[in-house]
C-alpha cells in the first residue's frame, strides 16, 4: 500500500498542509477548459482522477471524482460531486465504466505512474486526458532566472511527454495549450505576464513544487523580483510579455484513444 499522509494525500506533496487556500488561486481558467471540453467529445460519463477542488470538471455531464486529499475534497464548492476517497493506482470500479476519464495537473504527484495510467485506462471506454507540463520546457520561463530551484523541482517531477504517451497506448494526441494572459488558473507559468503576482506567499504556495524548496528560495523571490519590478530591469528584459494575449509555454493536454 502506497503511503499517503495525515490528511490522506496520496503523492509526494502534503495537501494537508500547503493546500488550504488552494481553490483560491486555482480556478478553472475559461480558454484552458474548452480544449478539455473538445477533447472529451460526446462522452457522458466522466471520471476525474486526482480531482483536486474540481478545476476543469464539466458541469454538463456526469462526473465522478477521485482525490485522496482529505483537504482538497473540503474545498469543492457544493455544485460539484462529493469527491471518492481513493487514489489513482487502485480506482474503485469496473472495467470501462466510463465513456471518458481526465487527470488534470496531478500526475506528477503520483507514486506509480504507470499503475494510474494503466488503471485510469481499464474503467474507460473512451478518451483518456491528461492535463499536464512538458520538463524539459519550464526553463524556458522567466522565473528559472530567479528560482532556478523551483524549476529544476518541476523538472524532475513532471513525467516527460512521451512518457505518458508510451503508457496510454493506442492513438495519442499531444495538444499545445495556450495559456492566457489573465489566467485564473495559478500554476507557475500562469504569470508569465503578471510577475506581481508571485510576490504573493498564497500564489506560490499554491504551486506544490516550492514546498520542496527550502523558504529561502521563496525569500530571494521576493527581494530580487520585487528590486526588479521596481526598478523597471523586469519590464526591460521581459515586459513584452505583458502585452501577450497568451503564451504557448509548457502547458500540454495529452489525450489517449483506443
Amino acid at each position: 500500500m502506497s503511503f499517503r499522509h495525515e490528511d490522506g494525500s496520496a503523492g509526494d506533496a502534503n495537501y494537508g498542509v500547503i493546500g488550504s487556500g488552494y481553490a483560491r488561486y486555482r480556478q478553472p481558467d475559461p480558454g484552458i477548459a474548452r480544449f478539455i471540453l473538445d477533447a472529451l467529445g460526446d462522452a457522458e460519463t466522466v471520471l476525474n482522477v486526482g480531482a483536486g477542488a474540481g478545476s476543469y470538471e464539466p458541469t454538463d455531464r456526469r462526473v465522478t471524482a477521485v482525490e485522496p486529499s482529505e483537504s482538497m475534497r473540503s474545498q469543492r464548492p457544493a455544485h460539484l460531486p462529493v469527491a471518492i476517497d481513493a487514489v489513482a493506482e487502485r480506482l474503485p470500479f469496473g472495467d470501462g465504466e466510463f465513456d471518458a476519464s481526465m487527470a488534470t495537473f496531478t500526475v506528477h504527484q503520483w507514486p506509480d505512474l504507470r499503475a494510474g495510467l494503466s488503471e485510469m485506462r481499464r474503467v474507460t471506454r473512451g478518451p483518456v486526458l491528461v492535463l499536464t507540463c512538458a520538463p524539459d520546457e519550464l526553463d524556458r520561463f522567466w522565473l528559472n532566472a530567479y528560482a532556478p530551484e523551483v524549476i529544476a523541482v518541476e523538472a524532475r517531477r513532471y513525467p516527460p511527454i512521451e512518457a505518458i504517451s508510451a503508457m496510454l497506448g493506442g492513438n495519442v494526441e499531444v495538444i499545445t495549450v495556450p495559456i492566457p494572459l489573465n489566467c485564473t488558473d495559478g500554476f507557475s507559468e500562469a504569470y508569465f505576464g503578471r510577475p506581481e503576482c508571485l510576490l504573493d506567499p498564497g500564489a506560490r504556495l499554491a504551486n506544490s513544487a516550492w514546498s520542496f524548496v527550502d523558504a529561502s528560495v521563496g525569500d530571494r523571490l521576493v527581494t530580487e523580483l520585487g528590486r526588479d519590478l521596481e526598478s523597471g530591469v523586469w519590464d526591460e528584459k521581459y515586459g513584452h510579455l505583458r502585452k501577450m494575449p497568451e503564451l504557448e509555454g509548457s502547458l500540454k493536454l495529452i489525450a489517449g484513444r483506443l
